[in-house]
């Protein structure tokens, strides 16, 4: 008789860098991603679902860039899922990350546990950590929730499994997302059951993708049901590749690879979707699910020095990984159309693949395919995941037996203002957003729809900025029903810029500055002006608005930044000289004011900065700042290798 499965609750021991406090200056205006360039070649429907659906901005959302690289011992809350075969373990507050999948039998954790908690800025938001299997909603790239806490509850079943749930609402779209994960008695692969409902009128362009981490070695080869792909480098381009061999060589081996580079596999439509990584001793993750998770991707990090860096900027204590991933569409440059009203859901399991190492490594390409396919289909079979599907549907409507962990109050903020204005919602017995977490973030925000007669924004003071943001056009309607002043102007004008009416919200913005002087309302129209191309004007208005919070680190570094760009290193440097000690102190501004010295004519300067062995901990992936200052400031010596992060 197989042992039961069971859900416990338990404390991980973990070294991590805090993640700090969100940046308080809004983003409406720019993506964090880097664009992409499709191949002219590439399939027609490929193209078109690239070509819709990318978002302006992350807003409401606020960048997460508070963390250092101080990691200090914690206490993480897991929950954990066993069932004697394999053992799942949860990370809820970390936007519901699997953190590791073990098999018992063995020991050895199919995906890649980090032995570290250290952001670092690979995000939408920013912020995000290496390891475990996350869950990306929205659009391309790691999401808006991947550190932050989603709402975690036990759903027990009629089969005596208990299920760990999580959800959470998705701002960028106003969509919710559910997951239901458990291990059945006897089995091993990890069940993970994923709904979508878009509760709008109308139809949103959707993005899942799951990512697995697996910890990289030479004997492991990577196998999908696929002749083609197509392929990504860090110049941005996106083009069609042959399986497994490219001209570079044969990509299925990623620890060979001599670049970063992602390989999306154009599956058939007949072909049961999975992907597996299978090492020299024939064990590796494989990933399964049923067909409306389609898409499979390979990445891996390369064999150059700026991927070893990276890894080991991610992983401080060790260790190289892949990642194996299952998407929505083809590729992760795709979104697919959702319409109004509508649920998607689909079943994901994560087991490993058990094969025959020597005809998985095999010259025969389709043999060792056909072969890897036949044990995953043994893993879970596509008859299988259908049938347990339509069960999971079933569970996927029952109501919590017990809450785990809160999310945000954002999903009972969107409940109030749907009831407020009559728009459609979700059925909240299985996913409910309870009033009590609603916080300080929210609360400005639900006393505009909660009460009539106050004004959440009278006598805000000027020198402290808002604590959140809003989006939409039912926010702008409530907002235009209260009293002019700066703080709700300010909220006008950033929302009007957040739709890419610019006009109006420089408008807006220059009433809220002629009600208050406030440094809020003057950074964001000076953005508003960039965009339109005065970049002499925003400049000026930068300056006004560090005048008036000198302390704004965040502020300071715009400023630095556009000085630089308007080729004034010269104020770049006024800027810095004037700024706190603690402003000065952070690494980004060292960074901005070593470029700046050196643009000025002060070689020392620069050199000086660079000789303080700086550590960016929120350098951008792909970003080539550091190196790019060490060259121009040193052109006849290498690189060091700590400052060397380039990709390419």
């Amino acid at each position: 008789m197989s042992p039961d499965s069971t859900l416990y609750r338990q404390t991980l021991q973990l070294p991590a860098a805090p993640l700090g406090a969100d940046n308080p200056l809004p983003m409406p205006d720019r993506l964090l991603e880097a664009p992409f360039a499709l191949d002219d070649g590439l399939p027609a429907e490929l193209q078109t679902g690239a070509s819709t659906g990318t978002p302006r901005s992350m807003h409401p959302y606020l960048l997460q860039d508070g963390y250092g690289r101080d990691r200090q011992p914690a206490e993480v809350d897991t929950v954990v899922l066993d069932n004697g075969i394999l053992r799942a373990t949860f990370l809820p507050g970390l936007g519901g990350r699997l953190w590791s999948l073990v098999d018992l039998s063995t020991g050895s954790d199919l995906v890649f546990a980090n032995t570290a908690i250290q952001p670092a800025n690979l995000a939408l938001r920013n912020a995000w950590v290496a390891g475990g299997v996350e869950w990306n909603i929205g659009t391309k790239g790691h999401s808006a929730h991947t550190m932050a806490p989603l709402h975690a509850a036990v759903v027990n079943g009629s089969d005596g499994v208990p299920r760990l749930r999580m959800w959470e609402l998705d701002r960028l779209r106003r969509v919710v997302f559910q997951i239901d994960a458990w291990l059945p008695r006897g089995a091993r692969g990890l069940h993970v059951y994923v709904r979508i409902e878009n509760p709008n009128e109308h139809t949103v362009p959707m993005y899942w993708w799951s990512n697995a981490a697996v910890r990289q070695r030479p004997d492991l080869r990577v196998l999908a049901p696929a002749r083609r792909a197509y392929a990504t480098g860090y110049d941005g381009t996106v083009a069609e590749v042959s399986v497994p061999r490219t001209a570079e060589g044969d990509h299925t081996w990623p620890a060979a690879s001599a670049r970063s580079a992602d390989y999306f596999y154009a599956i058939a439509e007949n072909e049961p979707p999975w992907v597996a990584g299978v090492d020299g001793t024939g064990h590796g993750l494989a990933i399964a699910s049923t067909s409306r998770l389609s898409g499979r991707k390979l990445f891996c990090w390369g064999s150059g020095e700026g991927g070893r860096h990276w890894q080991r900027w991610l992983c401080p204590d060790g260790g190289e990984y892949l990642e194996l991933q299952a998407g929505l569409a083809t590729t992760q440059f795709e979104h697919v159309p959702m319409p109004g009203r509508t649920s998607w859901d689909w079943l994901e399991v994560y087991g490993d693949v058990r094969a025959d190492a020597q005809v998985a490594h095999g010259q025969d390409w389709d043999e060792a395919v056909a072969h890897v396919g036949a044990r995953v289909a043994e893993l879970a079979a596509p008859e299988y995941l259908d049938t347990t599907l339509a069960s999971a549907r079933v569970l996927a409507d029952q109501p919590p037996t017990r809450h785990l962990a809160a999310g945000s109050g954002w999903g009972a903020l969107e409940r109030e203002l749907r009831q407020a204005t009559g728009e459609p919602w979700i059925a909240e017995t299985s996913r409910p957003f309870p009033a009590d977490t609603l916080g300080a973030e929210q609360h400005p925000w639900h006393q505009l729809l909660t009460d009539a007669d106050a004004d959440p924004f009278a006598g805000a003071d000027p020198h402290t900025p808002p604590p959140s943001y809003v989006t939409g056009g039912l926010w702008e309607d409530r907002l235009h029903r209260l009293a002019p002043g700066w703080l709700r102007d300010y909220h006008l004008g950033v929302l009007a810029h957040a739709r890419a009416d610019l006009a109006t919200a420089g408008e807006l913005l220059r009433s809220s500055s002629a009600h208050q002087p406030n440094a809020w309302a003057l950074r964001a129209e000076a953005r508003v002006l960039a965009e339109q191309g005065r970049s002499g004007a925003a400049l000026d208005l930068l300056a006004d608005a560090l005048a008036l919070a000198p302390g704004q680190v965040h502020l300071l570094l715009e400023a630095m930044t556009a000085a630089l760009a308007a080729d004034r290193p010269d104020l770049a440097l006024q800027f810095f000289d004037a700024a706190p000690v603690a402003s000065r102190s952070t690494a980004r501004a060292r960074l901005l004011e070593g470029t700046a010295a050196l643009r000025t004519g002060a070689r020392e300067r620069a050199e000086a900065v660079l000789a303080s062995d700086l550590v960016i901990p929120d350098l951008r992936e792909g970003e080539r700042s550091l190196s790019d200052l060490w060259r121009e400031t040193f052109p006849d010596r290498p690189v060091p290798a700590h400052y060397d992060f380039r990709m390419n």
